[in-house]
């Protein structure tokens, strides 16, 4: 199957970053050893749609060792890397991405990827799903099973599980403990100021943040703009959390009332319409809008356009906005149009924490390919196992060792007595 990325010449420069992604990921590396020699997916395709950078690319390969036949898009248009899918091309991995897609040539991009009949696929956001269920089920005639990435996917995994519509299993990675609580709190926490900080050139000392969303990325952004001098307002829905943050330190209040207040607005809730043009109205000129969350919907970014009096590039990956507010001009700024900023706008989470979050989703592939056919249609967690012997094998890789329960140990905790 013919490759469809953007310029093979780049190839070069993407094997460069996928090496130097290979020396710091080496929880893969171990479990590439394996692979390598049990070759656990040979006979096997496997599509992946998921951000397409180093990390993803080191990934695709180390699956590629195991013997399995892979096939990988991305999972956003802006986020794919040129340069790393020819790179990836030319090692051999089927690829159909390039950076700056149309709508119609990111579906065809994914549907191409499909069109190999796989037996597991990995998805990021639930877009391969989507179209498995809805579109083209005949591209599932020998899946086994497949696994979801990110938070906004588990979502709509779930949903769709709770409407019957959901024909095969899905294994949730997003919810492992080795996943959410590094991938989303670090991982997020430091990506996002990687890519605000590289397409604005400003700094966050001193600016008031409003985060939208205090889960486990939420968490993390407002944990990395605290510790570099901003002050951070939190804007929730979950009581609970909201509770939370404020015991964090944080300032809790509504969008509307925060939206006169903040100078950076980030989103990660994974919802459509958090920010809203009646928010944007009522926010200082030259305030600076960004998402985190999967799809280009938390930032009302379509009645932006609609509204505005003017729209034009301020800065490579930043549009000016400006809006008639009161009788006057209003201009607001938006990054990677509304797009995931860590990854539109930067190379993503640290190689680091995509160690753990991808060793987690080769595990459950190799997981799926030898189980998977006794599972029934449905959502599934991460097995415990799995979940377990990536933590050892990352606390081994850092040079770490801890206690063991002893026996009596053991039967203390597991008897009634006192």
């Amino acid at each position: 199957m013919e490759n469809i990325i953007r310029d093979a010449a780049l190839s070069p420069s993407g094997i460069q970053k996928i090496e130097w992604v290979r020396a710091h990921m080496p929880v893969v590396g171990k479990i590439e050893e394996r692979f390598a020699a049990e070759k656990p997916f040979l006979g096997k395709k496997v599509a992946m749609s998921i951000h397409l950078e180093a990390k993803t690319a080191r990934t695709a390969l180390l699956l590629a060792a195991g013997g399995a036949d892979v096939y990988a898009t991305g999972c956003n248009p802006l986020s794919t890397q040129d340069d790393v899918a020819a790179g990836l091309a030319a090692s051999g991995v089927h690829v159909f991405a390039f950076h700056g897609a149309t709508p119609e040539e990111y579906h065809e991009h994914l549907c191409r990827t499909l069109s190999c009949c796989p037996d597991v696929f990995i998805d990021d956001g639930g877009d391969l799903t989507a179209i498995l269920c809805e579109e083209h089920p005949e591209y599932g005639e020998r899946l086994i099973g497949g696994s979801e990435e990110t938070t906004t996917g588990v979502m709509r995994l779930r949903a769709r599980a709770a409407a019957g519509k959901l024909p095969f299993p899905m294994v949730c990675v997003n919810d492992a403990g080795m996943k959410y609580l590094f991938d989303n709190r670090y991982g997020t926490g430091q990506s996002v100021f990687d890519g605000i900080m590289r397409t604005t050139n400003l700094v966050v000392a001193g600016k008031v943040f409003v985060i939208a969303g205090y889960g486990w990325c939420g968490k993390g952004a407002a944990m990395r703009a605290k510790g570099m001098g901003a002050r951070v307002i939190v804007c929730e829905v979950d009581p609970v959390k909201a509770v939370e943050a404020v015991m964090d330190g944080f300032d809790v209040m509504k969008m509307a009332d925060a939206a006169p207040l903040g100078d950076v607005f980030l989103t990660v809730t994974g919802c459509r319409d958090v920010v809203t043009m009646e928010h944007i109205r009522k926010m200082k000129n030259g305030a600076i809008l960004c998402n985190a969350g999967h799809f280009d919907v938390e930032v009302a970014v379509a009645e932006m356009r609609k509204n505005a009096k003017s729209v034009s590039e301020a800065r490579h990956n930043i549009e000016k906005f400006v809006f008639d507010v009161d009788g006057g001009e209003r201009t607001v700024y938006l990054l990677a149009e509304g797009r995931l900023v860590n990854l539109a706008s930067g190379d993503g989470h640290p190689a680091e924490i995509m160690d753990t979050s991808f060793a987690l989703q080769a595990l459950t592939a190799e997981y799926l390919i030898k189980r998977g056919s006794s599972l029934s249609a449905g959502v599934y967690a991460v097995p415990e196992e799995i979940n377990r012997s990536v933590a050892e094998m990352k606390l081994e890789t850092l040079g770490k060792s801890i206690d063991s329960l002893t026996e009596q140990q053991r039967e203390y905790i597991s008897s009634t007595g006192g």
